[in-house]
């Protein structure tokens, strides 16, 4: 009797059209699957680092420390354009100073007007100094040195304007982060300037001077810095009830220079540079690491004479 070895062989399996189905349902639910993880991943990427539940953070820069931001100059590098007052309207000019990096996206920005009869030479030092820490900052001169608040705050406004939609530098600035400050009546523009367009991020009046004493409509965070020897807008009847007229729940402050006088902003000053980038970078940027200089509360030294304010910052 001859016997054969029996040869095992695969059977061959024709997959039927409800199978091909079947397949095409698990392929799509794990390409689903691995698009969802795809997404977390760069959801996570997109929010590091800088930002929180609370929004986006447009950190910029090394991180900072008390010798960094009272340093004459930050990170930086920076250039200047002049802006003739035949070009432009609703204000009378200026100069913008930018960072000239182009490495690390736009810019938040601020506009500054000086006080009255002033000129924007009186204001200049702010310029190179706040642009060196991560601003496109337009000192501007207004249409006439006799301009009153109401009207410096249409100014900035306008400046601001001007910087985001025209400007030789426009493609550096953040349209949606914007500032205001000034001195003197300047800085009653600014409160103007903050009342009359609530998105702005922050405001600065520096011994601001207005005859408005009083300021609840205001939404943008802001910090009063007044001066205990003002004698042209005395901080008991302007800076302290600018500041104490503000909404309780909105992110505000009161900075008191010890042994200043109403002309103070005019020079370069440490104590004004170091607060104001603080309340720019953590209001206009959204970088909470600057909240270390804001809270605690900045006690009494020999260059503040009495620092009060709402902490922690919410906005």
């Amino acid at each position: 009797m001859q016997l054969f070895a029996r040869r095992s062989v695969a059977p061959t399996i024709t997959a039927t059209p409800q199978r091909h189905r079947h397949r095409r349902r698990r392929f799509g639910m794990l390409t689903a699957a691995l698009a969802g993880v795809a997404a977390v991943a760069g959801l996570a990427t997109l929010l590091s680092p800088g930002a929180s539940a609370a929004g986006y953070s447009y950190e910029r820069g090394p991180a900072p420390t008390h010798a960094s931001i009272e340093a004459a100059s930050g990170p930086y590098p920076v250039s200047r354009a002049f802006v003739s007052s035949f070009s432009v309207t609703g204000f009378g000019g200026g100069t913008i100073y930018y960072p000239t990096t182009t490495g690390e996206g736009t810019f938040g920005a601020v506009a500054i007007s000086p006080g009255y009869t002033a000129r924007q030479s009186s204001i200049a030092w702010l310029g190179p100094r706040l642009a060196s820490q991560g601003f496109v900052v337009f000192t501007i001169d207004t249409t006439s040195t006799y301009d009153q608040p109401a009207s410096r705050g249409r100014q900035l406004l306008a400046a601001l304007d001007y910087l985001t939609q025209r400007s030789s530098v426009r493609d550096r600035v953040d349209a949606t982060r914007l500032g205001v400050m000034g001195h003197s009546m300047g800085g009653g523009g600014t409160l103007e300037a903050a009342k009359s367009r609530p998105s702005l991020k922050a405001a600065i009046p520096l011994t601001g001077w207005n005859l408005d004493k009083t300021w609840p409509e205001l939404r943008t965070p802001t910090l009063v810095i007044g001066a205990d020897g003002d004698t042209i807008a005395p901080v008991s009847s302007h800076s302290e009830p600018f500041y104490q007229s503000m909404p309780s729940s909105l992110d505000r402050a009161y900075l008191e220079l010890n042994g200043a006088t109403h002309l103070t902003p005019n020079l370069s000053d440490t104590t004004i540079a170091k607060y104001s980038i603080a309340w720019l970078k953590r209001f206009i940027d959204d970088d909470t690491r600057y909240e270390q200089f804001l809270c605690p509360l900045p006690r009494p030294s020999l260059a503040i004479r009495e620092y009060r304010g709402n902490c922690p910052h919410t906005s």
